[in-house]
Formats: structure tokens, sequence, C-alpha cells
């Protein structure tokens, strides 16, 4: 409970301190782009699960995931970064802005989640690997379908 707490209060700070800092059509951008590297990385594992299991690979993308769970991405959620144009139109709901402590739990989770995927495949478990993927895919699942437009 405490590092979620820590969390939150570290995403508040850092989206103060980006607010000044970031337009944001650039803000738009960086959140699109990263997302679409942990896609990328998602799409790696997963293929790595259900197909010819390969460690390296799979290390690879979790750390990449890992990576960029732990970024401070929250920053690139400046206020009216519900509309606009980073590489395409937002698909970020305005709630994602209003409903700091639901947000703040999610990203928690996710962070989590992504820690504990790099963790297991560093093992070259597969197995767990593939439970621990299932579970970061859920926290996705779970912002997705509260905070990202169709």
């Amino acid at each position: 409970m405490k590092n979620k707490l820590m969390l939150a209060l570290l995403a508040t700070a850092l989206t103060a301190t980006a607010h000044a800092q970031v337009k944001t059509e650039d803000a738009i951008k960086w959140r699109q782009s990263a997302y679409a590297t942990m896609g990328w990385s998602m799409a790696r594992i997963k293929a790595n699960v259900e197909g010819t299991y390969n460690k390296d690979e799979v290390i690879k993308a979790a750390n990449v995931i890992q990576a960029i769970a732990n970024s401070g991405m929250g920053a690139l959620y400046v206020p009216g970064s519900d509309k606009g144009k980073g590489w395409v139109d937002t698909r970020v709901k305005p709630e994602l802005f209003t409903d700091g402590a639901k947000v703040g739990k999610i990203a928690g989770d996710f962070n989590q989640a992504a820690n504990e995927l790099a963790k297991v495949a560093a093992t070259g478990d597969a197995g767990a690997v593939k439970n621990a993927f299932g579970k970061l895919g859920g926290t996705c699942k779970s912002c997705h379908d509260d905070y990202r437009n169709k």
C-alpha cells in the first residue's frame, strides 16, 4: 500500500513538472510511441509463449515493457491531452483525468505486473512467463476498457 501511495505521489509530482515543459501534441506523440513499442514487445512475448520459446527474446521484450512502465509516463497525460493529435488522434477518454484513485491503482498494478514479468522472464520458465504475461495483459485491458476510446 505504501508503494502504491508513493507511486501516485510521484506520478502527480512528475505530471505537475511536465505540464510546464511539454506541448500537448508532443505528449500525445510520445505516449503513443511508448504504447506502440510496448504493443510490439507484447506481441514478441505472445509469439514466444504460443510458439517456439526463445528466452533471450522474451527477456528483451519484457525489459522494454518494464522500462517504459517505470518511466513516469503519467507525466505525458497533460491537461487537454484527451483531445488533439499526436501521430494519430488521441483515444484517451476525459475520465482518465478525473478518476485519480482508480487510475493510480491501475497504473500501480501495471507497474507491478511489468516488474514481475521482467523478473520471471529472467528465469526462462516459459509457463511462469505465460502466467505473468497474462496478468500484465489484464492490467492493460482494465485501463483500455475504462479509459480508451475504441
